[in-house]
């Protein structure tokens, strides 16, 4: 009975053993896929943070100091064409700016995530009532985690403008000891998770997430709209 229950308690000890070793191989594994899923997205937001300032720096400066010159020209009474070059140096400046936001939010840095927000809604305002809340504790934030949100914010509310029909979208952010809580709804169509889990709108949200060690959850309600909830513990420490 003696070496029976040594062996079964040698037995007993080795599965402890070999769960332990699969479980510690697991979390290796999933901090490994993290850590891929961070450096591809600060090489992409590298990536693009060099092109969005080269068009806003450069070109961007040297198109106003073109339609600074064009104003300044005697064209001799040709009134209308300087018109005309002046409404396409205009457009084209706009363009510019546009181009250069999308790619990157270049000033959020200096102007912050709140008025970031605050200038997308104001962009977006003739084509859907979009409202913030911001829970008054509200400090900011390390620039990795500010430019992701605005990034998940503005893919959210680009698939809501392509696909739900909603006529509102709401943001609440709240922020608190332990966690900063970003809740973003709408009340369009909504859409099966299932069927469009795969799609790039939802990827390029869900790796902004992971990237941020945060969890989140999705609330989706046919014909009632989407609703998706983020929780950025202050305790995960983004990677450098």
């Amino acid at each position: 009975m003696i070496i029976v229950s040594f062996i079964l308690l040698a037995y007993r000890s080795f599965i402890q053993r070999i769960i332990k070793e699969k479980n510690t191989q697991h979390e290796a594994e999933v901090q490994h896929q993290k850590s891929l899923v961070l450096e591809n997205i600060k090489a992409q937001e590298e990536e693009r943070k060099r092109i969005a300032v080269m068009i806003h720096d450069d070109i961007g400066n040297r198109l106003n100091i073109l339609s600074l010159w064009l104003n300044n020209l005697d064209t001799k009474g040709d009134e209308l064409i300087k018109k005309n070059i002046s409404g396409q140096m205009s457009s084209l400046i706009d363009s510019a700016r546009s181009i250069s936001h999308s790619l990157y939010p270049v000033n959020l840095e200096s102007v912050g995530l709140v008025l970031y927000i605050e200038e997308l809604i104001a962009n977006l305002a003739t084509r859907v009532n979009i409202t913030l809340t911001v829970s008054p504790k509200f400090q900011k934030k390390d620039i990795f985690i500010e430019v992701q949100l605005y990034r998940i914010i503005q893919e959210f509310t680009t698939n809501v403008l392509k696909h739900s029909k909603a006529t509102r979208i709401r943001i609440y952010i709240r922020d608190d000891r332990t966690s900063l809580g970003v809740v973003i709804s709408d009340n369009g169509e909504s859409f099966d998770y299932e069927a469009v889990k795969k799609g790039m709108g939802i990827k390029n949200i869900e790796s902004r997430i992971k990237s941020m060690n945060a969890v989140h959850k999705w609330k989706n309600i046919p014909e009632k709209g989407s609703r998706l909830i983020i929780k950025i513990p202050y305790n995960n420490e983004i990677p450098n």
